[in-house]
């Protein structure tokens, strides 16, 4: 099981994805929270927080767990784990995406996101985070 950890980032009650370019063949070209990895000796608010640095160069401060999501995909099992995030400051530099988008949150399900992150969405909807 790989433990990954995604950011959900608002701005003006719109919610942060980015399409993937780089990375798992599973869900290129597919929209996403962004996120990462959890590295070897870090825990999971550092490992949200370095990830979205290296990604997009932005700071942001890990607030809370949300849900996970444990989805099966052909090679591997992997845990995502949604953290609600404040951005702190940058702008937008892109690494391993090709585009992103602030999305209203009823309208996360009409992209075509990354299985594991569907879940996620859903969460994010209902509960109208």
């Amino acid at each position: 099981m790989i433990v990954v950890v995604a950011a959900l980032i608002k701005k003006e009650e719109k919610v942060l994805i980015a399409r993937r370019l780089t990375g798992d063949k599973n869900v290129l070209g597919k929209w996403e929270f962004p996120g990462g990895k959890v590295e070897k000796n870090e825990n999971e608010f550092e490992a949200i927080e370095r990830e979205i640095l290296e990604e997009f160069e932005l700071t942001i401060k890990a607030k809370n767990f949300l849900v996970n999501n444990k989805c099966e995909y052909p090679d591997k099992t992997i845990d995502l784990r949604l953290y609600n995030c404040e951005y702190i400051s940058g702008d937008f530099n892109l690494h391993d995406h090709s585009e992103y988008q602030w999305v209203d949150k009823e309208q996360l399900l009409t992209y075509d996101l990354a299985p594991a992150d569907i879940p996620l969405a859903k969460y994010i909807v209902e509960e109208k985070i």
